[in-house]
């Protein structure tokens, strides 16, 4: 493709600012020199589309699904349970015949209704 054709079909350039907003809107940090980066990354993808939206697409169907689907799940059969002994063998602590597992919150701190979990 000639220069000029790319220069015809090249998208608008994204702004440093552009990525700063982006980031903050997915509440992330980045350094300096990632600014940069991703500012040539985000702008190559948006050339890249450009070109794409350049295709004549009139004679292509709207497609929801390129390839066929088909149903991939085994027939619903009863089989044995295991016993809860059975269960609980390989389980690094039980207790009252139950998987023990460490609190991820102190008791209080659920508990408080400005806590973030609590909404």
């Amino acid at each position: 493709m000639s220069e000029q054709q790319n220069a015809q079909i090249e998208a608008p350039r994204i702004t440093r600012e552009g990525v700063i907003r982006v980031a903050d809107l997915a509440k992330v940090g980045l350094a300096e020199e990632e600014i940069e980066h991703l500012q040539q990354q985000l702008s190559s993808i948006l050339d890249n589309i450009a070109i794409l939206s350049e295709l004549d697409t009139a004679a292509i169907p709207a497609t929801a699904q390129v390839i066929p689907l088909s149903n991939v799940f085994r027939p619903d059969e009863m089989t044995d349970c295991l016993s809860p002994g059975a269960v609980l063998a390989n389980a690094p602590e039980v207790y009252e015949d139950s998987f023990k597992i460490p609190a991820v919150m102190e008791e209080d701190e659920a508990l408080r209704m400005d806590h973030p979990a609590v909404s």
